[in-house]
């Protein structure tokens, strides 16, 4: 017997996998999808004692790791390895005035690709309060994403800094 949850969004699901911080569901619509156990969306209608874990267990490393993954993830601490492309590795941003009698302003090309990754993953960690937000409404959850997309539009100017395309900011029309 497995656990059966409904969400309002994309129906029944089943539990398939339980994890320390949060549930993968498999949807009838919408696939598969992972929840935090915080999530207040989902309303239980077949409960699976065993899958949902009411006993106590011990606390093995990898459980360890999941947590702290979870907890730096959450607070916006926990960076992803991204790299930048080759072609720019030891290269400088130069900034010149439109006045010529000023000095341009040059910093390395690592240092401004560094704060590009920051304002990503800081991005990306609004987006996951946004939705895991117990007060706005889905409509409220839905304008602020879009605001957040567009944003990330704007941003894709700069998907030529990174080696690998995964990594690429993607705007509306991506």
């Amino acid at each position: 017997m497995s656990t059966r949850v409904d969400h309002e969004k994309y129906g029944e699901g089943v539990v398939s996998k339980v994890n320390i911080s949060n549930y993968e569901i498999i949807f009838t619509r919408g696939g598969k999808i992972e929840f935090s156990k915080s999530n207040r969306e989902l309303e239980v209608l077949e409960y699976n004692e065993e899958q949902g874990g009411s006993e106590v267990a011990a606390l093995d490393l990898e459980a360890f790791e999941q947590i702290l993954k979870y907890f730096l993830d959450k607070y916006g601490t926990l960076q992803e390895v991204v790299d930048m492309g080759e072609k720019w590795e030891g290269g400088k941003l130069i900034m010149q005035p439109g006045n010529t009698d000023l000095k341009p302003k040059e910093i390395p090309i690592e240092a401004f690709f560094h704060k590009i990754v920051m304002l990503r993953d800081r991005l990306r960690v609004l987006e996951q309060n946004i939705n895991s937000h117990p007060k706005l409404s889905d409509h409220e959850k839905v304008d602020m994403q879009q605001y957040i997309t567009r944003i990330y539009g704007s941003l894709t100017t700069f998907n030529i800094l990174f080696a690998e395309k995964e990594d690429y900011f993607v705007g509306t029309g991506g």
